[in-house]
Order: C-alpha cells, then sequence, then structure tokens
C-alpha cells in the first residue's frame, strides 16, 4: 500500500492530508543545472501534519519540518519523528518519492532513480509548501534519512538549490541523519541554511570520515555545519528496533567521493575530467568494478540511541525554526 493510502492521526489530533507534488526525473545533476528544458516529469505525494494549537506561529503561521525518508521508504519512525515535532507545536510533511515511481526499496541497487531526482523531489515539496497559508516560508526545514540525508544536503547546496527554486530561495536549516556524502559540489556553499549532521561511527552504510570532511568543505565556503558523532551507534540508529543485518543492502563506504562540477557534471575519480553525461549507475559500477562495494549491512537501535536522536533534533528545529 502506498503512504498516501494510509489514514494516519496523530495522539494530539493532527490527521495527514495529501498533498500532490510536481516533480522531475532527472538522469544527474547536469541534467538540473544545465539541460532542465526536458527534464521528465512526474507528481509525487506525501502528508501534510497540522498542530491543532501552537504557540510557535509568527503572523498566524507555522514553522514546518519537512521528513525525508531513506532507502527503505517511509517507516514507522519517519512518521514518529514527525509526530514528535508536531506535539512540539511544529509542522510536520512526510515526503514520499517511492510511491509514484513504484519502487519500495532501494538497499540492493541505489539507482532506480537518481540521487539528483531525490534532491529534486524536496525543493519540489518546499515549492508546494512555502506558499501554503499555514506555513511560513522563512521557517521550513528539511530532515532526511540516509539517502534522504544525501537529498537534504543537496538540496541545501546552491549550485543546486538556485536551478530548481531560485537564487537564495529554499531552506532555513537542514538536519541529515546518517547521509551518504558519496556526491559532493566542487562550490559546496549553502549561504544561510544551517546544517546539522547526526551520525554513529559505527555506521556500515556511509563513512563517517566522507561526511566529515563534506561538512568542512561547507565550513571553508562560509556556511555553518556542526557534526555530531556517536559512539558505537549504528545506520538508522534513531528507528527504535533492533540492531539487525539487511542482507541485500549493497553498500560501497569506501569508495571515493564523485565530486561535481559547476555546470552539474560528474567527475569521474579516475579521470578527474568533468563529463555531462556520467550518471550514478556509471559510478557505482566504477565502485564495484574497483572492488568497493559489498552486501549485507546493519541497521537498529541501542537502548537510547532512539531518545539520544529524538533530544538533538528538537534542540536543532526550536533553536533555527522557533
Amino acid at each position: 500500500m502506498r503512504f498516501r493510502d494510509s489514514d494516519i492521526v496523530f495522539a494530539g489530533g493532527a490527521k495527514g492530508e495529501n498533498f500532490e507534488i510536481p516533480t522531475a526525473n532527472p538522469i544527474n545533476y547536469f541534467h538540473v543545472i544545465s539541460h532542465a528544458t526536458d527534464l521528465p516529469r512526474l507528481a509525487i505525494d506525501g502528508k501534510l501534519f497540522l498542530p491543532a494549537s501552537s504557540d510557535r506561529r509568527r503572523n498566524g503561521k507555522l514553522p514546518l519540518v519537512m521528513v525525508v525518508p531513506g532507502s527503505l521508504g517511509v517507516a514507522a519512525s519517519h512518521v514518529k519523528h514527525a509526530e514528535t515535532v508536531v506535539a512540539d507545536g511544529f509542522a510536520a510533511f512526510v515526503l514520499d518519492g517511492f510511491g509514484a515511481r513504484d519502487v519500495t526499496s532501494t538497499v540492493a541497487n541505489q539507482t532506480q532513480f537518481s540521487f539528483a531526482a531525490s534532491a529534486y523531489d524536496v525543493l519540489a515539496a518546499w515549492q508546494v509548501l512555502s506558499v501554503h497559508p499555514e506555513i511560513d516560508a522563512s521557517r521550513i526545514g528539511a530532515q532526511g534519512h540516509s539517502r534522504g540525508g544525501s537529498a537534504v544536503l543537496t538540496a541545501a547546496t546552491r549550485r543546486f538549490a538556485d536551478a530548481v527554486v531560485g537564487d537564495g530561495a529554499g531552506f532555513r536549516s537542514v538536519l541529515a541523519a546518517y547521509p551518504w556524502s558519496g556526491h559532493q559540489f566542487l562550490d559546496p556553499s549553502v549561504d544561510e541554511t544551517e546544517i546539522r549532521v547526526l551520525m554513529g561511527d559505527a555506521d556500515e552504510w556511509c563513512s563517517p570520515m566522507q561526511v566529515q570532511g563534506h561538512c568542512q568543505a561547507i565550513r571553508l565556503s562560509g556556511g555553518r555545519a556542526t557534526m555530531r558523532l556517536i559512539g558505537g551507534a549504528q545506520h538508522s540508529f534513531d528507528r527504535g528496533s533492533e540492531i539487525e543485518t539487511v542482507v541485500d543492502a549493497s553498500v560501497s563506504p569506501a569508495a571515493p567521493t564523485a565530486y561535481i562540477a559547476n555546470n552539474g557534471a560528474f567527475i569521474h575519480p579516475l579521470t578527474g575530467i568533468a563529463d555531462s553525461k556520467l550518471t550514478d549507475r556509471d559510478l557505482m559500477v566504477y565502485a564495484l568494478k574497483a572492488g568497493y562495494g559489498r552486501k549485507g549491512a546493519s541497521i537498529g537501535s541501542r537502548d537510547g540511541d532512539a531518545e539520544l536522536f529524538k533530544t538533538d533534533m528538537l534542540a536543532f528545529w526550536r533553536r533555527t525554526l522557533g
């Protein structure tokens, strides 16, 4: 069943309202930045939750947290995060980029649609939500998990965001939970968007060192980016479920970073040459042939991990969105 077909009502009475999001299916970042005239179009969806009452309104409008799931699609933990922020007076929107594409999981194959498409989805949802009469467009944040964490980091990067929503428009702040930073722009500037990363040092899917480098690049470009590394925490440490191995997961955390030129073209790690025709799949095949790929990786929470995540998450949204 698609996420849009489920009826969800939070304990405080907030009922999920389906919203359609016009978006696109770019083959890579170059397609968005330098050749957007022929982007294939589609509509995805998500659910908006509004608190029954809130002291966070300014001029009658609410701050909003967009929750962007990872490679397993919308999970109970993502809905729970939305319920948590709604109970704290924020609006929340849970984005589903999988259902309309007839994808249930990307853990075995991340190239079923591009990472550029995932980031485009996030910005397309911002465009719809920013004009909602009850939402304060200046106080919208995006919280992405795993692949969704990669998406929100790209959506905050001005080289990409400017091409989709216009110069300077977009998110006030971004929280990336255990993101993959295998794609990074040579110009990582995020301007005024504040970045927060939460990650475990036992993550088997994504490289903490690669994400540290990404945060440092953002800081060196003048941006605000902080990362909290949690000792012993696994990937998806906020799920609140026991640690388990996803046997069909295809991961390559040690693969080299693929940098992205200002025009959106991937720069191949071996050649150092920007090529507008390179896609996610080309780089995945390279990583596998070079021996970086492996099967099976763990997800789940130890005692206290999910509560630790909740505390840090709420502190960040209270401070940046008010």
